[in-house]
């Protein structure tokens, strides 16, 4: 495999990366944190939401910002933005300044989230944009495995506040990152005819663009579910199976770890099946074993071991939807790539946290509304990927949207 490539997969996973590991390596640390600032349960869990809600919303800006001025530029202003207020956090002394600043640094993870994406659209197409957005995964997905142990040692060591200073540290490598290892790939050419105009012409396009939202909702709606379990599976797991919190990190890294190894097969099966034929299969079947496990906790079940074994089934073929029908969804929109990886990461975001706040209405600690939510998520994905891949779409969409 080409070198440059490997690296180019490391770079865009690891600024991908850097959002998420601030959402799992603080997991550990939300009993600790309503303890020191005096905070309840429902306002520590609001710090959850804040950071949610900003990375959601944030993508919409920097989607086509990195259309109009490169991709570069504000890759480096996110990661100011996520460091700075990484320390704010640490620094913070009581619930209401840290999800002010968790607000913040949500805003400033928005780069990392929309514009890689976006960087993979400018370089391949097809089943090498998929390969290279499973490498991206690879690296991404390397988070939830080691982000709550990590997150774990740091609490041991420092107290809560050392999780925001290591995440602080992530920034700034970051940083190091975009401006010594990330060439541009949005060529001044291509930025003529970018502007706010056309961005929000853009954005009309693509919400007008029934295929382009059916491929995102169905990764929106797997993201969902697994945003319940997110939410859900700490109080589940060490609450209601009692395991320790060393013990919940590794059971939650299992389901990484099968993401990532499915995810690894996106491109060779991409190209054998093809795209559409592939993230069709893959939801079918994820959401078939889905669907047993809530049959599972609907008849009385309640073994941890089945949860575990059928979750890590049904995310490891959700590993080879989530990047193929991202790749599929960008495909035909190549000029305006950032505004439309903006776009979906905006609506899987708000998705995921819509998601979050329905089902915890009903949680109680015991399992079966987290597999209710998770498995909602899963069969919508399966229902929208056989509503909009019956057929490849006929003719590709207007590619320029003229400023």
């Amino acid at each position: 495999m080409n070198p440059r490539y490997l690296q180019m997969a490391l770079v865009l996973g690891l600024l991908s990366a850097i959002g998420p590991f601030a959402i799992d390596m603080y997991l550990p640390a939300l009993p600790d944190i309503g303890r020191s600032l005096g905070a309840d349960v429902g306002s520590v869990q609001f710090t959850l939401t804040a950071f949610f809600l900003s990375i959601g919303l944030g993508q919409l800006l920097y989607g086509p910002v990195s259309d109009m001025v490169g991709r570069k530029p504000p890759l480096v202003a996110g990661l100011a933005l996520f460091l700075l207020a990484s320390i704010g956090c640490a620094l913070a002394t009581d619930i209401h300044t840290l999800v002010a600043l968790r607000f913040l640094q949500g805003l400033g993870a928005a780069a990392g989230m929309a514009i890689p994406r976006a960087i993979v659209r400018d370089l391949h197409t097809g089943p090498e944009a998929a390969r290279l957005m499973s490498l991206l995964m690879l690296v991404f997905s390397v988070s939830p495995i080691l982000a709550p142990l990590a997150g774990s040692g740091v609490i041991a060591l420092t107290g809560w506040r050392g999780v925001f200073w290591a995440v602080a540290l992530a920034a700034a490598a970051g940083l190091l990152l975009v401006r010594s290892a990330l060439s541009e790939t949005r060529s001044e050419a291509q930025r003529v005819d970018s502007s706010l105009g056309s961005a929000l012409r853009g954005y009309g396009l693509l919400l007008r663009d029934r295929h382009y939202l059916g491929l995102v909702f169905i990764g929106a709606s797997a993201m969902a579910g697994f945003f319940v379990y997110l939410a859900g599976s700490p109080f589940v797991l060490i609450n209601h199976y009692g395991l320790t919190p060393t013990q919940y990190s590794l059971a939650f890294g299992v389901n990484a770890a099968a993401f990532i190894g499915a995810a690894q097969l996106t491109g060779a099966l991409g190209r054998r099946l093809g795209l559409p034929t592939l993230a069709k299969g893959a939801a079918t079947v994820s959401g078939l074993v889905m669907a047993t496990l809530l049959a599972y906790y609907l008849a009385g079940g309640d073994r941890l071991a089945v949860l575990i074994a059928l979750n890590f089934v049904a995310t490891g073929f959700m590993g080879l939807v989530i990047p193929t029908v991202s790749v599929l969804a960008l495909d035909q929109h190549g000029a305006i790539a950032g505004t439309a990886s903006a776009l979906m990461g905006t609506l899987q975001m708000l998705c995921g946290a819509a998601a979050m706040g329905i089902v915890g209405l009903f949680a109680d600690g015991q399992p079966l509304p987290m597999v209710v939510g998770m498995a909602a998520g899963t069969l919508t994905a399966l229902v929208l990927s056989w509503v909009t891949l019956r057929q490849p779409v006929a003719g590709a969409p207007v590619q320029r949207v003229q400023g």
